[in-house]
C-alpha cells in the first residue's frame, strides 16, 4: 500500500507539526495546498469532533488518500468555555491570530491570577476513501496569561501557560517540549497505533 496521508488543513504550521510528530515513520505526508482544487469545508459542528469528522472525511473522498483531520480550540473557564470551536474565527469572520488574542486578553482584562484555568482540547479524525472514521482526543490543562510571550507556535500559544512549566507560554517552548505534552501531540499519540497498522510500518 502506498504510505501517503493528506493532512485536511491548509495550515502550515499544523503540517510541521504533524511531520514532526510522526517523523520517525516512513510516510509521505501531503496538505491541502497541494490539492487546491478541493474546495473549503464548512465547519459548523457544535463539536470538536464533529468537525474533525467533517473535514477528514471530505479530504479522504477528495483526494481518494487516507486524510487526517484535527479540530482543536481553546477552553477558558472564566469564559464558559469560550471560544471553543470558534476559536480560530473568535474575533470574527477573517479573523487572525493576533485579533484573536487580542480579544481573549479583553474579555480577562478583570480575571485575576489564579481564575484564569483553560484547557486546549483536540479531537481527530482518520478517514478512508469509504467512508471509515476513527477518532482520538487529547487535552492539556494550563492558564492564560496577562500578556502574550514567545515566538514559537501559533493561535493563542503566546497565551496559553501549560500547567507543569514554570508560568512558560506554548510559544516560549520548544517545538519538542510542545509536542510530548500538548492537546494535538497526546491525540496524534492515540492514533498513532492505527496508523503504523493500516501502512504496517
Amino acid at each position: 500500500m502506498e504510505k501517503r496521508l493528506v493532512l485536511s488543513s491548509r495550515n502550515n504550521y499544523k503540517l510541521t507539526e504533524l511531520k514532526g510528530l510522526l517523523s520517525d515513520l516512513e510516510i509521505q505526508i501531503a496538505s491541502l495546498k497541494d490539492f487546491p482544487e478541493m474546495p473549503p469545508v464548512v465547519e459548523d459542528g457544535k463539536t470538536f469532533k464533529e468537525n474533525a469528522a467533517k473535514k477528514a472525511l471530505a479530504a479522504a473522498q477528495f483526494t481518494k488518500l487516507l486524510a487526517l483531520a484535527d479540530d482543536s480550540g481553546l477552553e477558558v473557564d472564566a469564559l464558559h468555555g469560550q471560544p471553543g470551536v470558534l476559536s480560530a474565527r473568535f474575533s470574527g469572520e477573517g479573523a487572525t491570530d493576533e485579533a484573536n488574542n487580542a480579544r481573549l486578553l479583553e474579555l480577562l482584562r478583570d480575571v485575576p491570577e489564579g481564575k484564569r484555568a483553560a484547557r486546549f482540547r483536540c479531537a481527530i479524525a482518520i478517514a478512508t476513501p469509504e467512508g471509515q472514521i476513527e477518532y482520538a482526543e487529547g487535552s492539556c490543562e494550563g492558564a492564560i496569561a496577562f500578556a502574550p510571550r514567545g515566538t514559537n507556535g501559533f493561535g493563542y500559544d503566546p497565551l496559553f501557560m501549560p500547567d507543569g512549566f514554570g508560568g512558560r507560554t506554548f510559544a516560549e517552548l520548544q517545538p519538542g517540549e510542545k509536542n510530548a505534552i500538548s492537546h494535538r501531540g497526546r491525540a496524534l499519540a492515540a492514533t498513532r497505533q492505527l496508523l503504523v497498522a493500516r501502512f504496517a510500518v
